[in-house]
């Protein structure tokens, strides 16, 4: 039985994938030195045609990393001499807050539930901060912060870094950099790859913000702190040896999106999400979990269900259907549904088949 994947990373492959494999094993991708002349070549075309695709200012720098979670550390470390001040609403902004108080820092921190959003005007940043972390699109519960209330939390805060996190929502989300000086993604979630890669995306000032804390002996990493990957980034470079397969892939799935276009990836990514929520929100059986449908996620769908969802997704299973099972305290009452470029709007129309079947066995 074919599976199709709508667990919110790692999530369905991107179609090419497959054909992609067999290029790379052709041409020894897996095999290449990281030093090598076809490698740099590899890098520099994957982050110019990053750059284009995600319109990434060329004042920005593009690195390579391991996985969301050391961005992170890595940004946290680089950025923060002592206070970061974080939007907490789910899982993944926690962990943002958590991995500062993990590396010796004292941040601050505003909450609100699981499944809120946040007005930003409502909220004083403390003076003393030196980073703001935002969880732009929060994977956990399916929010996901205007793009438009990020810039102007930037512009009323000119004076402080701004971290946004966009690990679910890329290539959807249309951020514009001139107002974000850290920005980072995993692969593995809406550019359909296997996990292992990731992407921060910074500003010339968070450069200089790593520059002036080694400069006063503050601990700023080792061999992924700014400085060094912007030397060996220069370079056609990473310090280590990456994940040389995963940056290949990159690149040829975003040729790919070029053929697509990413204005028709972005609409048809809103057109997938409004049938999933225009079904849920007529349900009995299912409900958004996110109120406000200005803090709904379009690459992420959060749904409760009446009596549980262990079942349902046991016999989407089975029909070859995976969803992601809620998060943490939410994992047997709700369902997350990623909605990705290389989720089909055919595929979505029958996931939904199989879910109206399933409430018409419920009330029967």
């Amino acid at each position: 039985m074919k599976k199709i994947f709508f667990t919110p990373g790692p999530s369905q492959i991107f179609p090419t994938i497959p054909k992609h494999l067999k290029e790379a094993l052709r041409k020894d991708i897996l095999s290449l030195s990281h030093r090598s002349s076809r490698f740099k070549k590899i890098f520099y075309k994957t982050v110019d045609d990053l750059r284009q695709l995600l319109n990434i200012p060329k004042s920005h720098h593009i690195f390579f990393l391991s996985s969301g979670t050391e961005v992170m550390e890595r940004v946290i470390e680089n950025c923060v001499e002592k206070h970061s001040f974080h939007f907490v609403n789910g899982g993944f902004s926690q962990r943002f807050f958590e991995t500062a108080i993990e590396l010796k820092k004292v941040p601050f921190r505003h909450q609100v539930a699981w499944g809120d959003g946040f007005d930003f005007d409502k909220v004083e940043i403390n003076k003393k901060t030196e980073l703001i972390c935002v969880t732009q699109n929060e994977t956990s519960t399916g929010v996901a912060l205007d793009k438009k209330d990020i810039v102007l939390l930037k512009k009323n805060h000119p004076d402080k870094l701004l971290a946004v996190d966009i690990v679910s929502s890329a290539p959807y989300v249309n951020i514009d950099y001139s107002f974000a000086d850290l920005v980072f993604f995993s692969v593995q979630k809406g550019f359909g790859l296997p996990a292992g890669l990731a992407v921060l995306i910074v500003s010339p000032e968070a450069i200089e913000k790593s520059k002036y804390l080694i400069n006063k002996g503050v601990n700023v990493g080792s061999y992924h702190n700014f400085i060094n990957l912007l030397k060996y980034a220069d370079k056609g470079q990473t310090p280590e040896t990456p994940n040389v397969l995963a940056i290949y892939l990159l690149g040829q799935v975003i040729k790919d999106m070029f053929k697509l276009g990413i204005r028709n990836i972005r609409k048809a990514i809103e057109k997938k999400a409004n049938i999933l929520y225009n079904f849920f929100e007529e349900s009995n059986l299912y409900r958004p979990f996110i109120k406000q449908s200005r803090f709904r996620s379009k690459t992420v769908i959060v749904v409760e269900v009446k009596n549980g969802s262990s079942n349902i997704i046991k016999k989407l299973t089975n029909k070859g259907y995976i969803v992601g099972n809620g998060y943490q305290k939410f994992k047997d009452k709700q369902i997350r549904i990623a909605n990705f470029p290389a989720h089909s709007l055919a595929s979505v129309k029958q996931l939904l088949v199989y879910f109206k079947k399933y409430e018409r066995q419920k009330n029967l």
